[in-house]
């Protein structure tokens, strides 16, 4: 998460720790509406510490103007990771009171995305000062309970431009893979599963009443309860996971909310060697 306020320094310090771990880290745009700094200067400055950025943008804040002026300085800037969301309703956030734009919707941003790679904007008119080159990605989630619905948003994101995909928390592996084989294996684009690094029991509660779509087992609620130390043993739950992954799908894509200072030790624990070596070996 981007800081909320001037003081970049903690999300530096969480960014350093993954250096060499991971490939690139994933930055916010207004998650869940609540307000922190803009996910493009977060970006800049994580990748002028040589740290990779997935860039998201999300429409809900801004109107297809904006949008074009946010890509095209990103662009300038030197970041090329676009992660293409919706966005999380006003409501749900820290401003509820806050007006919505929803100018644009994630299919709709992903070919305006594909347009400005191709040298115009949204009205077709000539970029006179040349095209963009931005790597478009876009959220997806297996765990849908609308099946149909679920392939048709997939198949649209993907004829909208969409390079990657990262999916919401996964709970529920053989979902995954049921949907790694029947609907994404057809269109060679690579899925990071995502993965939640859950710290108790009263935490994975509050996940299951507040974000939709999420159902945690009751026997992982269990298992955390149990435990005597909690957050040591949804590093190994996460862990876990990570291993199930790699055997499904291409990558994962961790959340560790406030702490991502555990993520090498649940990629330790997953048997996930830091970039640096998997690089080394090939």
């Amino acid at each position: 998460m981007p800081p909320k306020g001037g003081n970049p320094e903690h999300m530096l310090a969480m960014g350093q720790m993954l250096k060499g771990r991971v490939h690139a880290v994933n930055v916010t745009d207004g998650s869940r509406a609540v307000m922190r700094m803009s996910s493009w200067a977060a970006s800049l400055l994580l990748q002028q510490q040589g740290i990779e950025a997935v860039c998201q943008v999300a429409c809900r804040d801004r109107n297809r103007i904006a949008l074009q002026a946010d890509l095209m300085g990103a662009h300038a800037l030197g970041l090329r990771n676009i992660l293409a969301l919706t966005g999380d309703p006003v409501k749900a956030g820290d401003h509820p009171e806050a007006r919505s734009v929803f100018d644009l919707e994630s299919v709709r941003l992903l070919k305006l995305l594909e347009k400005l790679n191709f040298g115009v904007d949204s009205n077709d008119k000539p970029l006179t000062d040349g095209a963009l080159d931005l790597f478009a990605g876009a959220a997806i989630d297996p765990q849908s309970t609308s099946w149909s619905g679920l392939q048709r948003r997939f198949e649209a994101k993907v004829k909208a431009g969409a390079q990657f995909f990262q999916s919401q928390l996964i709970t529920d592996f053989d979902r995954l893979a049921k949907f790694m084989d029947q609907v994404a294996s057809g269109y060679n684009r690579p899925v990071l599963a995502g993965i939640f690094l859950l710290k108790s029991a009263k935490n994975a509660n509050f996940i299951n009443r507040n974000v939709p779509g999420v159902n945690i087992p009751q026997a992982t609620v269990d298992r955390l309860a149990a435990a005597a130390d909690p957050l040591q043993e949804g590093v190994k739950i996460a862990a876990e996971q990570v291993q199930a992954a790699q055997q499904i799908c291409q990558g994962v894509h961790l959340m560790a909310v406030r702490r991502e200072d555990l993520i090498p030790q649940i990629l330790d624990q997953g048997g996930v060697a830091p970039v640096d070596a998997a690089l080394a070996e090939r």
